[in-house]
């Protein structure tokens, strides 16, 4: 059998490089392309007796206690879905967007800011607002390219907002607290989310045509007035008792998804929702979600085992800290870009699970807390998500916007809400107090 240890790591680095870009061209999904590689390099560069360490490694990420709140926040999103709640959600709050210019925009947002601090995925989140407020905001005569981008940058708010998936995946390959990264995240998360509706709302100010103020016959075709007391209780104490078990530190974050779902599944079953199609879709869903997502996780960390044992972890970090000169912020700035880049190609599990146990160690060497990175990586990921070519809130928009509209207004719609993540991803870098507020 041919020693592939013989070429050296810095080319077995560039091959195995190679191999995955290749793989990935030819359409084979990314679980199985770093498993194929994992098991190629274990066999001619170990050789078969070190095929074990394949198996431990796979083993140990798939049997994480704190992975369990992984589907059981999934399943949240999913039940929320099926039910009524993010429409009389978006209804409750119409006063909002009743006089103020702009202000359906402004609604979209602060459904989309609940709406993620009750599931914290994306996906669904997106959708449903393409349901509910493009088409009325598109029928109010609001601009097009402010109404695509507000709701599709609203709804990839669950990157950030606790319980982030994005947050628990992190904190799994970390090995941190993802309880202290959800009080990290809190603020950032606010911050950008602020800024976007301040971008709304001055835009519109600088420019009214952007958003005409709904007139009274416009308020006679929107659906009737739903009861507040139904609408937003049984959301508010939904994500009251999820974050404020965490925070508090009453429940660890597993337990708190479990209270979660059970808190929708009781929330839909008053509301005269709950029943046995609904569990069964919600169920599919979140098996093919975490179905994903491990088969993802097991290849990443199989290969990140595999290259760490080749000593990747020593030899990535001489290459980073030879091209930024030695400079702690030079060498994150790099980090940075490759994020950047490889968001824009990549499913986020696969970005976290593939870099973070190689860049964790580095960074914190250079003396930077993990927790304060998480936020920052949650970020980064968050620019992904509405980035070109491959961004996939842009896909799950489309996937209900009308079609006249197209992926490309969509992507070029998304464009000052990619600078203004930008903004808070540097802002957050400077003053990393932001993050840690809470210490």
């Amino acid at each position: 059998m041919f020693d592939l240890s013989s070429i050296g790591l810095a080319w077995g680095s560039v091959l195995m490089l190679v191999m995955m870009i290749g793989l990935l061209l030819t359409g084979m999904q990314l679980a199985f392309v770093t498993g194929f590689v994992a098991i190629f390099f274990t066999l001619f560069w170990f050789g078969p007796d070190a095929l074990p360490l394949i198996a431990s490694r796979t083993y140990s990420f798939a049997s994480g206690y704190v992975f369990l709140a992984v589907p059981m926040f999934v399943l949240m999103a999913a039940l929320l879905d099926r039910s009524g709640i993010a429409k009389d959600l978006f209804d409750a709050m119409k006063s909002v967007g009743r006089k103020v210019r702009g202000g359906v925009a402004v609604q979209t947002l602060m459904v989309a800011i609940l709406l993620a601090s009750m599931s914290g995925v994306i996906g669904g989140e997106t959708v449903l607002l393409g349901i509910l407020a493009l088409p009325q905001m598109l029928r109010l005569g609001y601009d097009r390219k402010l109404a695509i981008g507000t709701t599709c940058a609203g709804g990839a708010l669950g990157t950030m907002l606790p319980p982030s998936i994005v947050l628990i995946i992190y904190g799994m390959t970390a090995s941190v607290s993802i309880g202290d990264l959800f009080k990290a995240s809190f603020l950032p998360a606010f911050i950008l989310a602020g800024c976007y509706i301040g971008y709304v709302l001055i835009r519109c100010k600088l420019n009214p045509a952007l958003a005409p103020i709904p007139s009274d016959s416009d308020e006679e075709l929107e659906a009737p007035q739903v009861s507040y007391f139904k609408a937003l209780f049984f959301p508010l104490l939904s994500v009251a008792v999820v974050l404020g078990s965490i925070y508090t530190g009453v429940a660890s974050v597993t337990e708190a998804s479990a209270l979660g779902v059970v808190g929708i599944m009781i929330s839909a079953l008053i509301r005269g929702e709950m029943n046995f199609t609904m569990l069964k879709d919600s169920a599919i869903a979140t098996m093919r979600t975490c179905g994903m997502i491990m088969w993802i996780g097991i290849g990443a960390s199989a290969l990140v085992g595999i290259y760490n044992l080749m000593g990747g972890i020593d030899f990535v970090e001489e290459v980073i800290l030879s091209v930024s000169g030695g400079s702690a912020i030079g060498t994150l700035l790099i980090m940075m870009v490759i994020l950047l880049v490889l968001g824009m190609f990549l499913d986020w599990v696969g970005v976290a699970l593939l870099t973070m146990p190689i860049f964790v160690p580095i960074i914190t060497g250079l003396g930077f807390d993990p927790i304060w990175f998480g936020v920052v990586f949650c970020l980064n990921m968050q620019v992904s998500f509405l980035s070109p070519p491959f961004g996939p809130a842009a896909f799950y928009l489309k996937s209900v916007a009308p079609k006249d509209i197209s992926l490309g207004e969509i992507f070029s719609s998304l464009l000052p809400f990619i600078g203004l993540q930008i903004l808070v991803l540097a802002l957050v870098i400077i003053f990393p107090e932001l993050a840690m507020w809470w210490k």
